[in-house]
């Protein structure tokens, strides 16, 4: 059986017959997230169920709907999540109902709606609300409707049952993005209880196996926690010593003073028993008030092993690289090309420089590179050097001492070089850097130490530095902007990304990958595959400027503009070009050099477009540079290979 720690969230759906119907085909869409099971129960019975479920404490969440949810929820004291009724909802329903019959009935529990007054004009039907408050109210709210001479009523499952038992039509006013959003719901408030089962579990585990000597105290100074070495230490067993005031029973081990003056007292030796105890008194905050205080009394080993258990904690707080080489996708020569300097460069400890465009996935490769190193299994640490101004970024990158200045936290805190120890340290956009702090960043490079600020002892590190950059370094050092020394000690190991437009035949490949994981998460059951054949031309003519990150924000507009389309048929491709000015520009006919730059060079530097010795010219002056010397002729990069082929 799987610990609480372990386990998926439980949630149990209150429902009703023709609800349940709906249920059950949503049910399957959380399995491999969620524990779902499903009763159908109805007033008071629900109501007997939930509170067993609040006694027993099985479930994470209830979900129901109407007057179940709203009966479950002013009765017990446990999360209650309503399947709640759109206003869209409502207005799928009464069309539906407003094509059977021009009178249409509508069930509601407690209170009428005000809001169907204003718009029974627009469905041009008239709309007649009862209301009920029990299953007889609701029975007879059913037969006043049809002695009234309806035919057709909207309401709750409940209600559409008893509709249908008179042949009458029932419809339901649930969809089925009503179920998935209170499960989502649900789901959130579920995964915060597992996590806090987690945490309570953690805590107790701990506490119980622990040498140390620990008990924790309520707000008035009574025991609430007390594991065996304290048990041991005070000379009383737990019953004896829960719910009775610590001053009492242990004057010497008193936390009153901690309760009062609410801040807390590390490091204090303390003789007891004849023996002596490094003591750490700790006030316990929730909401800003003082709940109370935990003592623990410990040695000398059990400090350093608390100092890996820290160590430990900071690296899984997001210190990780979630990505590997297997994860790069594309087939292109350019792009295998830089694999293989990446991997070549994971095997060294020399500070790495990747360059290349926005968007080219700079940060990907830096966690390749650090997951194939003998460093994988260290901390990875990424920092964007343009996210910051330059005092919040000294004290990101190096840390500080306590009272380093107005507002620093109290004792201290490291830097991400120090927090990086063993692992990489990943510099974004490290042409942005500011020139005082390139010089201290450099220091680091040669001496392997750090300095906090307001400390002067340095702090040896064992890290390795990716820096990453869209500029040309080189000329930044000749406008003063980046020091020199320092770009040849980061410049050891290099990696060219290559923009997306000089790698075409991945296009559709990382398209498909990309449009895929949106459609999934979207919940749509199309196949990227199929849904990307007829808009991969556009796709393969566009400049794409962004590089794959504006493939990947086209991709989910893409997802997003599908909507809940269930076949081929129904996709207007044209429309879609038409809501993306970048590709209408492509699918237009404008060569793609054109549709992405054509503002990169002024006309007057664009020569005659007719003989080879232009195309020479061209591609002199910028060097071979293909794309921009077809766009300094005026032509697409294929005219340009045509005529160069000609010549």
């Amino acid at each position: 059986m799987p610990s609480r720690r372990e386990r998926k969230p439980r949630l149990c759906i209150l429902s009703y017959q023709r609800l349940s119907h709906l249920v059950r085909t949503i049910i399957p869409e959380y399995s491999h997230r969620a524990e779902i099971d499903m009763t159908e129960v109805v007033f008071q019975d629900a109501l007997d169920l939930g509170r067993e479920i609040e006694s027993k404490r099985q479930y994470d969440v209830i979900i129901s709907a109407g007057a179940n949810a709203e009966l479950l929820r002013d009765t017990l004291n446990f999360p209650v999540v309503s399947i709640k009724v759109t206003g869209y909802d409502l207005l799928v329903a009464l069309t539906k109902a407003g094509e059977i019959s021009d009178h249409v009935g509508v069930g509601i529990y407690q209170e009428k709606i005000e809001r169907l007054e204003s718009v029974k004009h627009l469905l041009q039907v008239k709309i007649t609300q009862q209301t009920y408050q029990t299953v007889a109210d609701a029975r007879e709210c059913v037969w006043r409707l049809r002695n009234d001479g309806l035919k057709v009523i909207v309401g709750s499952s409940l209600v559409v049952e008893l509709a249908e038992a008179c042949d009458l039509v029932g419809i339901l006013v649930y969809s089925p993005e009503s179920i998935r959003q209170a499960i989502e719901d649900a789901l959130q408030i579920a995964e915060l209880s597992v996590r806090e089962d987690a945490r309570y579990d953690s805590l107790n585990s701990v506490v119980r196996h622990l040498r140390e000597a620990v008990l924790a105290v309520d707000a008035q100074h009574r025991i609430t926690a007390i594991n065996p070495s304290m048990e041991q230490l005070i000379g009383l067993p737990r019953p004896a010593l829960l719910g009775r005031n610590l001053g009492e029973v242990a004057p010497d081990l008193s936390l009153e003073r901690v309760l009062g003056e609410r801040e807390p007292d590390v490091g204090t030796v303390l003789t007891y028993g004849g023996k002596s105890y490094l003591v750490s008194r700790t006030p316990l905050r929730e909401l800003g008030s003082i709940t109370g205080a935990v003592l623990v009394m410990y040695d000398t080993q059990t400090i350093q092993r608390a100092d890996v258990v820290v160590r430990s904690q900071r690296k899984s707080k997001g210190f990780a690289a979630r990505y590997s080489f297997d994860q790069i996708i594309g087939v292109s020569p350019t792009l295998q090309q830089a694999c293989s300097v990446a991997k070549r460069c994971a095997h060294s400890t020399s500070t790495v420089l990747i360059t290349g465009e926005s968007g080219t996935g700079k940060e990907l490769f830096a966690q390749a590179i650090h997951s194939a190193s003998p460093r994988g299994g260290g901390p990875f640490v990424a920092l964007n050097c343009a996210s910051f101004p330059e005092t919040l970024l000294e004290s990101e990158l190096f840390g500080y001492e306590d009272g380093a200045f107005t507002g620093s936290r109290k004792g201290g805190k490291p830097g991400l070089f120090e927090t990086a120890h063993t692992g990489t340290v990943f510099l974004d956009e490290i042409g942005d850097m500011p020139v005082s702090l390139q010089t201290r960043l450099l220091r680091i490079l040669q001496e392997r130490e750090v300095v906090r600020l307001g400390g002067v002892q340095p702090i040896p590190v064992d890290v390795r530095v990716i820096a990453a950059t869209h500029c040309d370094l080189t000329e930044w050092i000749q406008k003063g902007r980046f020091r020199a020394d320092l770009y040849y000690r980061l410049n050891i190991l290099r990696v060219a990304l290559p923009p997306l437009r000089s790698r075409r035949e991945d296009i559709g490949v990382l398209a498909q990958k990309l449009l895929q994981g949106s459609l999934r998460r979207q919940g749509c059951a199309l196949q990227a595959e199929q849904v990307l054949a007829p808009l991969l031309s556009t796709l393969h003519e566009y400049y794409w400027p962004g590089n794959v990150r504006e493939l990947e924000n086209v991709m989910e507009r893409f997802a997003a503009y599908l909507g809940a389309a269930e076949s081929l048929a129904g996709i207007d491709y044209d429309g879609f070009i038409l809501e993306a000015p970048e590709l209408h520009s492509a699918h237009a006919g404008m060569p793609c050099a054109e549709a992405g730059h054509a503002h990169a060079l002024p006309m007057t530097d664009k020569l005659p477009v007719a003989d080879n010795l232009s195309v020479a010219q061209a591609l002199s002056r910028t060097k071979g540079n293909r794309r921009m010397a077809a766009e300094m002729l005026g032509i697409s990069r294929t005219t340009l290979w045509r005529k160069m082929r000609e010549g």
